[in-house]
């Protein structure tokens, strides 16, 4: 469960990142420099908040390991196997859902300006 929030937090804050980043790469020379200013503000807050992510990440990680070698100690080779092959799988599998639900809401969006342009 740890793992599922840590991950879900990490794909959050990245992409919330990468959307402000975009917005602070496509201001204009005209943009007031209070917006600037609030959009490095809410930049640098991400990324620490990032970083702390990251941490805790980690974190997760060494726990992980001494469950596992406290599992490995119950559990026969083959089922061992699969349960390290479970646990690696699910963060990738969950980054791929949140990458999936990313696309559909670009669609979504692409073809509601679709219809409204239409």
């Amino acid at each position: 469960g740890d793992l599922d929030k840590v991950v879900n937090l990490l794909l959050s804050l990245s992409g919330r990142l990468a959307r402000v980043e975009t917005a602070l790469g496509s201001l204009g020379p005209h943009t007031p420099a209070e917006d600037k200013l609030a959009l490095r503000e809410k930049q640098r807050l991400l990324v620490a908040q990032l970083e702390d992510a990251k941490e805790l990440k980690e974190h997760v990680g060494r726990r992980e390991e001494a469950v596992g070698a406290m599992v490995a100690r119950y559990l026969p080779a083959e089922h061992l196997q699969d349960y390290q092959h479970f646990i690696k799988m699910k963060s990738a599998l969950i980054a791929e859902q949140r990458e999936l639900e990313e696309k559909i809401k670009l669609g979504q969006e692409q073809l509601r300006c679709l219809r409204e342009s239409l």
